[in-house]
């Protein structure tokens, strides 16, 4: 191998390239694309460099992760068929982790199902603020010889200090309090903790604490907005108290369907996100921070 490749190689998959590019060039490592072609069928080929050197580094966020799973225990097994011996998921984005127990009898635990594949496949598992509940260990949910878990708090203060200085964070329920309290700390801002009561199968209903909104710069900020219904229903909450403005801030933008749209009726003027999920709503990079991992 050449003498670049000595310290290791990173691999992104072709939707994640850039923030994998971004990561190997952040971290003084050779990047190379993985190639990739979905056959008519459905079935997946995965290409890889034809040798590697001992460490090899994975870079891919696992949203939206059946068809990936698949395509990464490929091209891990192939890894190893070509020469790696250490290999490193780096996961911005870790899926199948809210699900650790089974809620009613018959259900898939989830977690340590594809916990256990990845310690598998690799050596080590890098991520993100990844969505734990009653485990808040990685290394339990991902018995890997080494999990890291890196929070993009920094970053996120970082950006508001920068973008919305005098920034009010608002958790939108008790789930998110420790990313709230987090980046809140961070900053030296105001926060607040709002608390969820369920309505319904998909109602939900936001009871925020008595505090001054009015006038403030209000930033919702979680870990990750899928549906974003809690955000949506907070910021309707929130609209009422007349603030100056409601953002809204995520480490992981999943946001599917129509979620911006609602987002922004709920009065919403402002998204942002990390790049641990390719969205057009990105504005903070993560290479920095992961890297220091690598």
């Amino acid at each position: 191998m050449s003498n670049e490749n000595d310290r290791g190689l990173v691999l992104g998959f072709p939707e994640y390239c850039e923030p994998a590019r971004r990561l190997a060039e952040a971290a003084g490592l050779a990047f190379e694309q993985i190639g990739l072609h979905i056959f008519p069928d459905g079935e997946s080929r995965v290409r890889l460099p034809a040798r590697l050197p001992e460490r090899v580094i994975i870079c891919r966020s696992l949203d939206h992760p059946n068809a990936k799973l698949v395509e990464l225990a490929l091209a891990a097994v192939t890894a190893r068929e070509l020469g790696a011996s250490h290999l490193v998921l780096v996961a911005p984005y870790l899926c199948y982790m809210r699900q650790d127990k089974a809620f009613r009898p018959g259900e898939a635990v989830s977690q340590p199902i594809i916990g256990s594949l990845l310690a598998r496949w690799f050596d080590e598992v890098v991520t993100v603020d990844p969505h734990l509940h009653r485990v808040h260990d990685l290394g339990q949910a991902v018995p890997a010889k080494r999990a890291t878990v890196l929070t993009a708090a920094g970053a996120m203060s970082g950006f508001l200090a920068e973008t919305c200085k005098d920034a009010f964070l608002i958790g939108p329920d008790e789930e998110s309090e420790q990313w709230v309290s987090s980046v809140a700390r961070e900053g030296g801002l105001d926060y607040a903790v709002g608390r969820k009561r369920r309505l319904g199968d998909s109602r939900v209903e936001i009871i925020l604490p008595e505090r001054e909104y009015r006038g403030r710069q209000m930033v919702l900020l979680d870990d990750v907005a899928s549906t974003g219904r809690t955000l949506e229903v907070t910021a309707g909450a929130l609209s009422s108290h007349k603030p100056a403005s409601i953002s809204v801030l995520v480490t992981h933008a999943l946001f599917v369907k129509d979620a911006l749209q609602r987002l922004n009726k709920a009065g919403v003027g402002r998204i942002w996100s990390t790049d641990s999920i390719p969205h057009a709503t990105n504005v903070i990079h993560l290479a920095g921070l992961i890297s220091t991992a690598l």
